[in-house]
């Protein structure tokens, strides 16, 4: 290995003087080249050495502008026979042989990218996406999520893809449209300004009929946007004070007095005292309170109906009969909370146990016998409403709120987990009225209706005028003729022991003659102020409006 090393090293330095020689070489020759040139041409040395230096570079680029070509040209040959063989390979495509590259849409793309909802090196095509612009409202981009991805990959992701449209752009500014027979169509719709920046015209009783269903408010489109029915649902409103949750209920009353007339009956609760008085007269049962024992008092009343009804169900099911078509009782109840509140007494604790299962008997057993319950509540948390009674609501309404915990209450333990969700507590509150709708796992974004109050009169004093003109042309009954009997000595109580001989009802034992008056009228009989037994003229009015 010493002598292998030794080798190497003369190898080294005779290299060196080969090099070292054959520069001195082209040193003489580039002084021999510059003497001619300077002897030929008379010129300073300096001049001739810049001369020759130039000549020399020329020569040495052409040389490697030589060289190059040769290697390019040498280099394509190799390339084209594999490109040709790759061709004949693959299989022919459609129209021209070249193919056209996939344009992407820049924003949709950049917001689904960076967002999750597709991969990085997924695209959404320029040429599929049809894009809408709905006057004074926004675009709406319709479009295919690429193979493989769905909705549920854009809903699950509506905040921080509605962050990359802009800095002022929040989840409220999206609405997303799904549709059902395609997993992978997408509908989305960016608005130019917070929703309901400008406040909508309240609809006209044309278009509040022609409406599928009941609407209850505007969307952000300004379409009417509701429910298909109310019979056989019922409904928890929600959301802090002065967030316009009366007013939206209102509304709502409105619309079902257009669109049922006086098919329908109602029995109000308000607890607010003024919330609910305009419809006072059309009511079966109209009371202004926060008492626990009033609301018990309705209930009882309620739960008698359904039971009633239940038995007439029963005894059509073992006749072999179709089920009674019940006429439809809406139960609305304003400030509910306050009824589920006790003083921490043992009777107010015992009071307020009592009512929390007699409402979660009437919500969850009315429904399948025509009772509806509408709920309104401006205390969203845990201890306001029983869960156990706000588990039985089908439609949930949540105006703002200010906490997720409070949202809820409102909407469900799982709504945040459902398609497309809306927090309740990034709305506007100073958009009254302004709230998330949630039925049947799907959330829209509206705002109810603020009708004029002359309209809403108007609506209210036709649909009563109606009502007993009604009742005037039914045939004479017992619970008619008690009414006019009432009404000719111009009072608004009757005892039972007066109201019996009148309508044809002798016995002499007051318990015997109650029961044979309540079954004659249809009614249970009440107390005055001073514990007599009798009548109310209110009462029976309800029954002969409720049955006509």
């Amino acid at each position: 290995m010493g002598k292998k090393r030794n080798r190497r090293d003369d190898d080294r330095v005779e290299d060196v003087y080969g090099q070292s020689a054959g520069a001195i070489g082209g040193l003489v020759i580039v002084m021999g080249i510059l003497y001619a040139i300077k002897d030929k041409t008379g010129l300073p040395w300096p001049a001739a050495v810049l001369l020759t230096v130039g000549v020399l570079v020329g020569l040495g680029y052409a040389a490697w502008r030589v060289k190059t070509e040769i290697v390019r040209r040498w280099a394509r040959k190799p390339a084209e026979a594999s490109s040709k063989a790759l061709a004949q390979e693959s299989p022919p495509t459609d129209g021209d042989n070249a193919q056209v590259a996939v344009v992407p849409h820049p924003e949709l793309t950049r917001a689904l990218v960076r967002t999750g909802a597709i991969d990085k090196d997924e695209t959404i095509p320029l040429h599929e996406v049809h894009t809408e612009e709905i006057p004074n409202i926004g675009t709406r981009y319709k479009f295919l999520m690429p193979e493989g991805r769905t909705y549920e990959e854009v809903a699950s992701r509506l905040g921080p893809i509605a962050s990359m449209f802009g800095p002022d752009v929040s989840r409220l500014h999206l609405k997303l449209e799904i549709n059902h027979d395609s997993a992978r169509e997408i509908s989305l719709l960016k608005l130019h300004q917070p929703p309901f920046s400008n406040l909508f015209t309240p609809p006209s009783r044309e278009e509040i009929r022609a409406f599928d269903g009941t609407p209850l408010g505007h969307d952000v489109t300004s379409e009417l946007a509701g429910v298909p029915t109310f019979k056989g649902a019922s409904v928890l409103v929600a959301g802090m004070t002065q967030t316009g949750k009366t007013t939206l209920v209102n509304g709502l009353l409105v619309c079902l007095l257009i669109g049922y007339g006086e098919d329908f009956d109602m029995v109000l609760l308000d607890g607010k005292f003024v919330g609910l008085a305009d419809f006072a007269r059309m009511a079966l049962r109209y009371e202004a309170s926060s008492d626990p024992a009033v609301l018990e008092s309705i209930l009882d009343y309620l739960i008698a109906v359904v039971d009633k009804r239940y038995e007439e169900m029963q005894a059509a099911k073992m006749a072999r009969k179709p089920a009674p078509d019940f006429r439809w009782l809406l139960f609305v109840i304003d400030e509910a909370a306050d009824f589920y509140t006790h003083n921490g007494t043992k009777d107010s604790k015992e009071l307020c146990s009592r009512v929390e299962e007699k409402s979660r008997y009437v919500v969850a057993k009315g429904l399948e016998c025509g009772v509806s319950v509408i709920m309104a509540t401006q205390r969203p948390d845990k201890d306001a409403i029983p869960v156990n009674v706000r588990a039985q609501f089908q439609y949930r309404i949540c105006l703002y709120v200010d906490s997720e915990g409070a949202a809820k209450v409102a909407l469900g333990d799982s709504y945040f987990t459902t398609v497309a969700p809306i927090r309740p507590q990034l709305l506007n509150p100073k958009i009254k009225g302004q709230a998330v709708l949630f039925t049947h796992g799907r959330s829209t974004l509206i705002r109810g209706f603020a009708f004029p109050q002359a309209f809403m009169w108007e609506v209210i004093d036709e649909t009563y005028e109606r009502r007993h003109k009604r009742l005037e042309a039914a045939p004479e009954t017992p619970l008619t003729k008690a009414i006019q009997l009432m009404r000719d000595k111009g009072v608004d109580f009757m005892a039972s022991a007066d109201l019996g001989p009148a309508l044809g009802v002798l016995d002499p034992r007051p318990t015997e003659l109650g029961k044979q008056l309540a079954k004659l009228l249809g009614v249970k009989g009440d107390k005055d102020a001073k514990g007599t037994r009798g009548y109310k003229l209110t009462d029976l009015e309800a029954a002969a409006m409720s049955a006509s």
